[in-house]
């Protein structure tokens, strides 16, 4: 089942980005914290909105997704997130979960949905070949700690 995200599904997540730095080579780049993530998307002004993908009670993926500003084409759905544990890929979890970011982007007016991919994740980049998206290794991407 998906549904969106509320704060008690805070821990499980966090232990998914966990489980998503391994993946990526990278578990000691994750410094977000089950609070930071609760403040930041359940306080007052939330920052993402999220959802789960759930079996018996368990969640098992999510998706986590903000608005961002193109000048180009005006809003857009930033997919910061698309993550299903290892034992649960490949069943068509991380399908649903992109199915409802899109039409979650579509209800909210945007023009499109953005996110990036590791050059090296080949399953990820075949999941998104296979839902025509469009993959653009014209770009070299920037950032910077503050």
């Amino acid at each position: 089942m998906i549904r969106k995200a509320n704060a008690s599904d805070i821990p499980s997540m966090m232990k998914l980005i966990i489980e998503l730095a391994v993946y990526e080579r990278a578990p000691g780049e994750v410094t977000n914290t089950e609070q930071m993530m609760l403040s930041d998307g359940f306080g007052d002004n939330p920052l993402y909105d999220a959802f789960v993908a759930e079996i018996d009670g368990n969640i098992i993926g999510f998706a986590i997704t903000y608005y961002r500003y193109s000048t180009w084409k005006g809003r857009c759905l930033y997919l910061e997130d698309l993550i299903v544990t290892e034992e649960h890929r490949k069943n068509g979890i991380g399908q649903k979960l992109f199915d409802c970011c899109i039409d979650f982007g579509k209800k909210n007016n945007c023009k499109k949905m953005i996110w990036q991919v590791l050059d090296w994740n080949q399953p990820a980049i075949d999941f998104y070949n296979k839902n025509n998206a469009q993959l653009d290794n014209g770009w070299i991407n920037g950032s910077l700690d503050l």
